[in-house]
């Protein structure tokens, strides 16, 4: 994935706990929230070997943020768009069409952290 955020987050996406170091602040995850989400079990079965791995990156590139309650913001894999996604659906194109995209896998892991 390419897409680059400039964005500096204080604090953990998933926790609320203030971000320290630079990578924490980069990704807007702390390390042990980074490892729940790492270590999250979702039922990929649906989706694609590359749909997984750019899911994962997503969430690395802190390309994902909460809105509310299930839904996400996520960035295009080239950085210029966003999409609102959740584990049932996504506004991205392929999500559009009824396809899984790995956005909605992101927010799948995100929420089973």
């Amino acid at each position: 994935m390419t897409a680059a955020t400039t964005h500096q987050h204080t604090n953990c996406l998933r926790c609320g706990r203030t971000l320290t170091s630079a990578k924490s602040q980069a990704t807007g995850y702390g390390p042990t929230c980074a490892r729940h989400i790492r270590h999250a079990q979702v039922d990929a079965t649906d989706y694609k070997p590359h749909q997984i791995t750019s899911a994962r990156e997503l969430i690395e590139d802190g390309a994902i943020i909460p809105l509310r309650s299930i839904v996400f913001i996520a960035v295009s894999t080239d950085g210029t768009e966003t999409y609102k996604t959740a584990p049932t659906g996504c506004t991205c194109p392929a999500g559009l069409k009824g396809s899984r995209c790995y956005h909605q896998l992101a927010a799948r892991m995100l929420l089973a952290a």
